[in-house]
């Protein structure tokens, strides 16, 4: 069942009159069905959706399902005001909420928490979503709670709990790539305990891909991913709970297959890079979850994390050409290459104490520390592939191949960051029906950046290898909300709330390039939003809508440049950016056996001050898009045959509006069309579906950045677009037990 879902006026006009038609025939007697209640947790404790003043986007087990919410991409679909741009590789995808949005190699635009535990790196983000009981997605700022980098909003991902008996399901699938795909859960008690129970999960997906690249005669995005998760829960007594939880993802694909044009919308060029590449990415996470009731109800958390990240990139350099057409095949009759190596290790605690949630004053209070250490590797080598038969882009990790042999730039980088926070909330009932709600927190985060380059690759004289960059970046994050209930079906509420995401280094030597508005240091962004809200219920809970209005005023927003002589990815900061919009949701149970939803956002950025290049003020944000529009249904039926059998359809319709992409508004990507469907038959034991998504096959490139202005290609320009993925359809089959 969907959780939020918004709708023109027109649309909630067309529903309600014919909810109308068919209420009038039972007003004489109770409601035969409604709206299933929601219950999240965007506070930290257990609450009705429409109770909480926080516009949220939630997805329990029985939407994912219908749904057919397998990847991060697909719940961000279904979310308005929300995208996700998919680029270069499997661990960069940009979120952007609201117009708040993320870069290659910045901080993320949102928190995400998965069982409770903050992700510590942006590049865990985009991984398989399987075995999930639900998903939540806050918009606005939420760094009272959630922390630095919650700027934008935050995502909780909660993951299937083991049942009091044995359970599990399995899924087989195949898809158009071609491809298939394995993925199952198991979970209960072990043996006869009524302490202990489990749940194991796992996924696996391979496929060839969909972009074709015809120079090479493959797909540019083959992908295998193996995934597995175990959980093991201790529950001795009714006052203690011990929730373990272990993970490992392994993926496998290409990337870089980047085509080079001047205007966003061209996608007349097929991929022709005469390197494959690789990116290959490994993730492994441990926690521990410790909850207590002590005696006065008051209960206390503690969440032991500790994640590790490692990922390889290779692939063709500035030009993405087959090695003949590139300019710098009349040179030297070679191509050039590029690779980035990124290593990752995080520890994070949490300690909370949370009051209980029947009292008129509630609060919870707490304190968070996260230690990272993170090495980054970047550089060009020659592409042998002319003079050396199955050469391929050699991965270079922490050491460099010697000078010239092929390497010829090489730049590496070591962080030690350590960031901690204290936090607070309090909610009073000032009455009945107003609750006021304060909330701080406060965060500091220090980072040491080590310059690991040889000097024999350090690319400015002053530079040295072993130099020492440290800077601390803090920030009290206040968030206060007023909530007014006049009846049990409606709820109104408005705030204030401040977000903040810290600041970074570049890689050593990047201010030297002179790139407009980029330096070796990027400094912190601050984000103050005001918005209100109404949510409401009408026709014994049939129907259900939500608004919100919101205004952000940022300051240091990011923006993004690429520079080819180094093949390093630097951030800068614009001076300040508003976002003004709303989100208005719908959704309705037509007849009993037909659900239908609407879903609208829109959001306009215009950049007040520039410190990139004066031009920029009055332009639109990099990134955002104008507006999101969701309509679809959710139609199931019993079939006259079959015992219990159901047939079901769900079409999900989408327009994502006009996008730019870079401060100086150079080219805007015209409004996305996407219509995907999933068509089925099934029981309580199995279900039979078919989908199939960007049924209409368009073409658009998911990004656009700028490239290189040097060593023009006749008859090309020197931006860089990606494409995005183009139809794909499928079978899967679920069996449960």
């Amino acid at each position: 069942m969907n959780k939020v879902i918004c709708g023109t006026g027109t649309v909630a006009a067309a529903v309600a009159t014919a909810l109308a038609g068919t209420a009038h025939a039972q007003a004489q007697q109770p409601a035969a069905f409604e709206l299933q209640e929601i219950v999240v947790s965007a506070r930290k404790r257990d609450e009705n959706l429409n109770d909480v003043p926080v516009a949220i986007s939630a997805f329990n087990a029985q939407e994912i399902e219908s749904a057919g919410i397998t990847r991060p991409q697909d719940f961000v679909a279904l979310t308005p005001n929300m995208q996700m741009v998919q680029t270069q590789n499997q661990g960069t995808s940009f979120i952007v909420v609201r117009g708040i949005s993320q870069a290659r190699n910045s901080e993320p635009s949102v928190a995400v928490s998965i069982d409770g535990v903050l992700l510590a790196n942006p590049s865990q983000f985009n991984q398989e979503l399987f075995d999930i009981e639900s998903i939540q997605v806050l918009k606005g700022p939420q760094g009272a709670l959630y922390g630095r980098n919650a700027i934008g909003g935050a995502i909780i991902i909660n993951t299937k709990r083991p049942t009091d008996i044995l359970e599990g399901n399995l899924t087989v699938g195949y898809e158009s790539g071609p491809g298939y795909k394995v993925r199952g859960a198991l979970g209960g008690p072990i043996g006869s305990s009524d302490t202990w129970k489990f749940q194991l999960s796992g996924s696996y997906f391979d496929t060839d891909g969909h972009i074709r690249n015809p120079y090479l005669g493959e797909d540019a995005d083959p992908f295998e991913d193996l995934s597995l998760r175990g959980r093991l829960i201790w529950e001795p007594n009714d006052r203690l709970t011990a929730d373990f939880r272990a993970s490992m993802s392994r993926v496998k694909t290409q990337a870089l297959y980047f085509n080079i044009t001047e205007d966003v919308n061209d996608t007349s060029l097929d991929v022709r890079v005469n390197n494959r590449g690789t990116n290959e990415r490994d993730i492994d996470s441990v926690s521990l979850k410790l909850d207590y009731e002590l005696g006065s109800g008051v209960t206390v958390t503690s969440v032991t994390a500790y994640d590790t990240l490692q990922e390889m990139l290779t692939g063709d350099q500035f030009n993405f050409l087959p090695v003949e057409e590139s300019v710098l095949f009349a040179f030297f009759g070679a191509d050039q290459a590029q690779h980035q190596w990124l290593d990752v290790e995080a520890f994070s605690q949490e300690i909370r104490f949370t009051s209980p949630s029947d009292q008129r004053l509630r609060w919870i209070g707490g304190a968070y520390v996260i230690l990272t250490d993170r090495f980054i590797s970047t550089g060009n080598v020659f592409d042998l592939s002319p003079f050396v038969p199955g050469w391929t882009v050699p991965e270079v990790k922490r050491e460099p191949l010697p000078l010239f042999d092929p390497q010829f730039t090489y730049l590496s980088d070591s962080q030690d960051n350590t960031a901690w926070a204290v936090f607070g909330e309090v909610s009073y009932d000032v009455t009945d029906s107003v609750e006021l709600s304060v909330a701080l927190r406060y965060d500091e985060d220090t980072r040491k950046n080590t310059t690991e380059t040889p000097e024999e690759f350090l690319p400015t004289p002053d530079a040295s290898t072993g130099q020492v960059r440290k800077e601390t970046w803090d920030e009290w994050q206040p968030k206060v909300t007023l909530r007014w209930k006049p009846n049990d079906d409606t709820m109104l509420y408005g705030g204030y709330s401040r977000g903040f995401r810290s600041g970074g280094f570049n890689q050593t030597g990047v201010g030297a390039a002179n790139i407009a508005g980029v330096d070796d240091l990027f400094d912190a962004e601050v984000a103050d939003t005001y918005e209100a809200g109404i949510k409401a219920q009408f026709l014994d809970r049939r129907l259900s809508t939500s608004f919100t209005a919101f205004y952000t005023d940022a300051e240091g927003t990011y923006f993004f440049v690429f520079d080819p002589n180094t093949s390093t990815q630097n951030l800068g900061n614009l001076g300040e950016v508003t976002f003004t919009g709303f989100e208005l949701e719908l959704q309705a149970l037509v007849t009993d056996h037909l659900e239908v939803y609407a879903r609208g956002g829109y959001t306009d950025s215009e950049i007040k001050k520039s410190d990139r290049d004066p031009n920029d003020v009055g332009n639109q944000a990099p990134l955002v898009s104008e507006y999101t529009i969701n309509l679809g249904l959710n139609w199931r039926a019993p079939l006259p045959f079959g015992n219990g059998m159901e047939f079901f359809v769900r079409p999900d319709f989408r327009i994502i509006g006009d996008t730019y992409f870079y401060p100086d508004n150079f080219t805007v990507r015209d409004p996305v069309k996407l219509l995907d469907l999933r068509i089925g038959l099934g029981t309580d034991a199995w279900t039979l579906t078919a989908w199939g998504r960007n049924l209409t096959d368009e073409e658009y490139n998911s990004e656009w950045s700028p490239g290189p202005q040097f060593f023009p290609n006749p008859g090309y320009t020197n931006n860089f677009v990606f494409k995005a993925q183009p139809q794909v359809w499928g079978v899967d089959f679920t069996y449960r037990f």
